[in-house]
């Protein structure tokens, strides 16, 4: 019980944290990553706030797991609705960084954030994000994770530059950094399941390859 009470603990922490580094990137203006120069393009010309088209875009990119058989867990469908919910929260709440320092604080917190965030989401094992299980269920089809996963982000990428969303330095700064900053915290905060819960290692479900553990959100 405690366990489990410590894995849903770190599960919505990460979630909220997530919100949180969605946020200062977004109001650093220095540029955002791929999927939020998508959300963010969407929300320029369509109207609604960037948090409800997170929560939109992960929704049908959940719908999208259908055809490619994924099975969406706890963290999936927590994922959709809150990490959208948490971002328009800081937003609203985050002070406006107008001096250029400030913005690149924010950007540099927003990177870090982001990396420990994705440390708790994964470590708390509820399963993947919408957009990690849409890039390993297509990878599943006889396609590396590198290729799926750099296709899908250059065409989100180039369709919210299209929109209107803020491409910059973030946007290259937070694809360098992220990676590695994850592949620190991933292990750091993986909560061991005692043994007597784990399945035979013959028998468990294959753990998708480092290049997937970086969640898109």
């Amino acid at each position: 019980m405690a366990l489990m009470v410590r894995r849903l603990v770190q599960l919505y922490l990460g979630l909220a944290l997530y919100g949180l580094g969605i946020a200062l990137q977004v109001d650093s203006a220095l540029g955002n990553d791929p999927w939020d120069v998508f959300h963010q393009g969407l929300a320029r010309q369509f109207g609604l706030s960037i948090g409800i088209w997170i929560i939109i875009i992960g929704a049908v990119v959940m719908l999208a797991w259908i055809p490619l058989r994924q099975r969406p867990g706890l963290g999936t469908i927590s994922n959709v609705v809150l990490v959208g919910a948490f971002a328009d929260l800081f937003l609203h709440l985050l002070p406006d960084p107008s001096a250029l320092a400030a913005r690149w604080a924010y950007l540099a917190a927003a990177i870090v954030v982001g990396g420990f965030a994705t440390g708790l989401y994964i470590g708390a094992g509820f399963g993947a994000g919408p957009r990690d299980g849409l890039t390993t269920g297509l990878a599943a089809r006889g396609r590396s994770i590198r290729v799926v996963r750099t296709g899908i982000e250059l065409s989100v990428l180039a369709a919210g530059w299209l929109l209107g969303g803020t491409v910059g330095i973030g946007t290259l700064l937070y694809a360098v950094a992220i990676g590695p900053l994850a592949h620190v915290f991933i292990p750091l905060l993986e909560i061991k399941k005692p043994a007597a819960d784990q399945a035979p290692r013959s028998q468990a479900t294959p753990e998708p390859s480092g290049e997937a553990l970086v969640p898109l959100t």
